[in-house]
């Protein structure tokens, strides 16, 4: 019997040592897979902590580092580490999946879908970055656990996610608000703007109410003051009555009191925002934001160039800007608009800058890639849209200007990919290489502008 033993013990040793050569080898394919599939980008970051001593709340907000180059992103939740867990697909372990963020924040729904585990166990969770057609861009972050605890507060209103007045490029005439969404709420937002801090001082005023079904909303109107504004937001059910508390008021200041020196009047390519999901309250989307001096922002998206000169008297005179920057045009000729009138438009609007003291800088206007338009917006061009913009361009370069379509290296005569995935707003990089282009071009357009003050002047007061 002893031989059997021995027999048994060795083909058991074997079997182990098989599973394990077994198992290694599926590592390392899996491994090879991974650093052969393309994502070269590093996954999320900074993702939020917690532990059994520091608990989150059943309906807590969970974030990670903000990755421009993501279009929206997909988090997966776990009730136990997986024993094999790839990083560059999805798990069939995972008891929860969701695509739908478009931020970089998460308030998951998790008394719906792990109600069984709160403040029992933990839970897992990972987050990747994914693009416009719904491929990843990052591998997985590494798992991060999830401890909650029923005496830990949950979060009972939407959190603020704008930043106005905090740098180059982040004062709007035209306020976008944005928040983190709460997964409770099913009945859209509700947003209030005042005069004055509602939480603290009795004598503001409620300037306006306004919804939205998501979170987040374009100001459709110029909201300028020189006292003070402030913006806060709640949730509501579906039959319209408050389901969240209002949000900590958050602060915009737009003054023409402050005497601006200089303003930047345009569509969204100067608004702000780019890669499909960020918008003007995102300002590594904005050009202003990489100028060496300070701007007021009045561009509105969506203009064509009727509509900004439309709100010029409006929007641009309370400010009284030593100097305009002007960028406007491009919704107009890809829709088919004619080149003269355009021009005839800018022509009026360094007209009316003149009438009011204001010197006006005309900017070029970048390519566009019609291609890229129609995958993302579902919008035509203009078949012959390259020499409508020539044209343009070509008066712009004949008038005090700074020329940021040249900027862009356009080989093929379209805005390519790499800087703008929309095909109409440059990305990050697309509105660096604005900024950079205005700032070189500063000291002499400025010094232009001067010189055809004081000779409009001379000619006036010989």
């Amino acid at each position: 019997m002893k031989w059997l033993r021995s027999m048994i013990k060795r083909k058991v040793i074997w079997l182990s040592l098989t599973m394990v050569v077994v198992s290694l080898s599926c590592f390392l394919l899996l491994v090879q897979h991974e650093a052969h599939s393309g994502l070269l980008l590093s996954p999320p970051g900074e993702l939020t902590a917690s532990t059994q001593e520091e608990p989150l709340s059943y309906s807590p907000v969970l974030s990670w580092s903000k990755d421009t180059e993501a279009v929206y992103y997909e988090i997966e939740f776990f009730t136990a580490k997986p024993l094999m867990l790839s990083s560059t697909s999805d798990s069939d372990d995972a008891i929860f999946r969701s695509y739908a963020i478009f931020q970089n924040h998460y308030n998951p729904p998790l008394e719906k879908f792990a109600s069984i585990y709160l403040g029992k166990q933990p839970l897992y969770w990972r987050v990747r970055a994914m693009d416009f057609n719904g491929n990843p861009c990052t591998p997985f972050s590494e798992l991060a656990e999830l401890w909650t605890s029923a005496e830990v507060e949950p979060q009972k209103a939407p959190v603020p996610l704008t930043n106005y007045n905090s740098g180059r490029g982040s004062v709007l005439l035209y306020p976008v608000y944005h928040w983190i969404p709460l997964s409770s709420v099913t009945g859209g937002y509700e947003i209030e703007l005042y005069a004055g801090n509602p939480d603290t001082q009795r004598d503001a005023v409620l300037l306006d109410t306004l919804h939205s079904d998501v979170a987040e909303f374009y100001d459709p109107n110029p909201r300028y003051n020189d006292r003070d504004l402030y913006w806060r937001v709640r949730g509501l059910d579906q039959e319209g009555n408050a389901s969240t508390r209002w949000s900590l008021p958050t602060r915009i200041r737009t003054a023409p009191a402050d005497n601006w020196q200089v303003a930047v009047l345009g569509d969204s390519i100067s608004h702000g925002g780019g890669h499909y999901s960020y918008g003007p309250e995102d300002f590594e989307f904005s050009w202003l934001a990489s100028l060496d001096f300070d701007v007021i922002n009045l561009s509105e998206s969506g203009d064509t160039v009727q509509m900004t000169l439309n709100r010029f008297d409006r929007d641009v005179v309370p400010f009284h800007p030593q100097y305009l920057l002007i960028m406007t045009g491009t919704n107009s000729l890809r829709a088919g608009e004619e080149p003269e009138v355009v021009i005839e438009s800018l022509k009026e609007m360094q007209r009316r800058c003149r009438q009011h003291g204001i010197r006006p800088i005309l900017l070029t206007l970048p390519a566009v890639n019609p291609d890229n338009i129609q995958h993302v917006f579902k919008e035509e061009t203009a078949d012959d849209w390259y020499d409508r913009f020539s044209k343009v361009n070509a008066f712009i370069r004949t008038q005090v200007h700074i020329d940021v379509a040249a900027a862009f290296d356009c080989p093929e005569r379209v805005l390519p990919t790499v800087y703008a995935l929309d095909g109409l707003h440059p990305d990050v990089m697309g509105k660096r290489l604005m900024g950079r282009a205005v700032n070189a071009a500063w000291p002499q357009a400025k010094a232009q502008a001067d010189k055809e003050w004081e000779n409009d002047h001379g000619r006036e007061n010989p």
